[in-house]
This record gives C-alpha cells, structure tokens and sequence, in this order.
C-alpha cells in the first residue's frame, strides 16, 4: 500500500515548515529511518527521516515552499506497486 509522506509536525505551535532540501531524489529506493529531507524549524534545520522503505516515485512539494503539517510531501511504494490514482493534498 503506498505510504503518503507528510509534512510532520515537531513543535506545539508549528503549523508550517519550510522545506529546504530533498536529500534523496524522485525514484531513489529509500529505506525506513533514513534521512530524506530537511525542513526548517523555528530552532534549526532538521532531516526527517522515510517512515517507510520503497521508492520515493513521487515528490509533491519542492524545495523552498512552505507546507503546513500534514500536506503530503511525497508518496513511497513498495516495489512493483503502481501510484495511486489520486494523492490528497493532506493526509490525516
């Protein structure tokens, strides 16, 4: 099933992050924990980390937007699977 990556949420008050860079690229294999992009916090520049292992085969968001929390940033499929036929704006 694929897995719709998100804009996660790191501070109480945070309701947008700026995303600064993709380390891994659209249709890279990726695997859980790894680091795969960096935000910017209120505080610092943090990577934040697949939560699942696959292929990266969408980004959605690109460098230098500001996203609120929970707006999909990318989608990961596991090998084989086909994309979606729709991707939400958020996932909740």
């Amino acid at each position: 099933m694929a897995t719709l990556f998100t804009m996660p949420k790191l501070g109480m008050n945070q309701e947008d992050t700026l995303l600064v860079r993709w380390i891994v690229g659209e249709g890279a294999e990726v695997t859980t924990g790894q680091p795969i992009l960096e935000i910017e916090t209120d505080k610092s520049v943090v990577e934040v980390e697949a939560p699942a292992s696959g292929v990266l085969a969408r980004i959605v968001r690109q460098e230098g937007e500001t996203v609120p929390i929970n707006t999909v940033l990318a989608v990961i499929l596991a090998p084989g699977e086909a994309m979606p036929a729709e991707v939400p704006d958020t996932f909740v």
